[in-house]
């Protein structure tokens, strides 16, 4: 079973390739007859607005999904989530890419896997407005708990991105947890945080990237990057100074 396609998987299937069970070819005199048999077994599975509006919403789950280069068991999270929220009527009065994304975000957030909006709005037919929205409500709706995004889940991914060491890595991660323990990262964006300790380390380790760089992977502003970086510098014992130019 499966919850990525609307039936769950459980209707029969007619093949379209011409063989048979054994894998002969089906005889010309029958090929019309089969020919006919999938058109009205595709029309049955899909009887209804609502089994097409399902199918739709399901396909644009699994085309997002398949650019953002999403595992399977998150997939099917995902598309449990659509259907509860279709359950419960709660994709009334918002569209269905606009709930079909923010089933996606939250299958993320559930599973820890670092992605934000803007990726997400990035790949879907809706901006980002809308998916937040819809992502409050219906994790509000539906109850998901979900936890805060932690700047070091971002961590890996753009150091990866970024092509430092695990070195700059292990740096990275002992600033944030500095931060977080200092209370900088409290009403702070996770990826912009993360940016600034990825910069932070960079200049430690002697690996400098810019902050252009920086905030371009972790798809922020490089006001946001040189904001947190200062704020970081300024209440962590870092061993960074800044010339009179305010840079390091």
């Amino acid at each position: 079973m499966t919850y990525m396609i609307h039936d769950k998987g459980l209707s029969t299937m007619i093949d379209w390739k011409n063989r048979d069970i054994f894998g002969k070819e089906i005889p010309a005199k029958l090929r019309g007859q089969i020919y006919r048999l999938r058109k009205w077994q595709s029309r049955i599975r899909v009887s209804d607005a609502t089994e097409r509006n399902l199918t739709f919403a399901l396909s644009e789950l699994d085309r997002m999904a398949s650019n953002l280069d999403l595992q399977k068991n998150l997939r099917e999270c995902s598309a449990k989530i659509y259907r509860d929220a279709v359950d419960k009527h709660l994709i009334r009065g918002r569209s269905i890419e606009g709930v079909a994304a923010a089933s996606l975000y939250a299958a993320c957030r559930l599973y820890k896997v670092p992605r934000t909006l803007n990726e997400i709005a990035e790949i879907a037919r809706v901006d980002k407005k809308e998916i937040g929205r819809s992502f409050r409500f219906i994790s509000n709706e539906l109850c998901l708990n979900l936890n805060p995004t932690n700047p070091i889940d971002f961590l890996p991914r753009f150091i990866s991105e970024l092509n430092l060491t695990q070195e700059c890595h292990k740096i990275s991660k002992k600033i944030i947890k500095l931060a977080e323990q200092r209370g900088l990262t409290s009403g702070r964006g996770p990826t912009g945080v993360c940016a600034a300790a990825i910069y932070a380390a960079t200049i430690l380790c002697k690996e400098r990237r810019t902050q252009r760089k920086i905030a371009k992977i972790s798809q922020v502003t490089e006001v946001t990057v040189r904001n947190r970086f200062f704020e970081l510098i300024e209440n962590l014992p870092l061993g960074i100074s800044l010339k009179k130019n305010g840079k390091p």
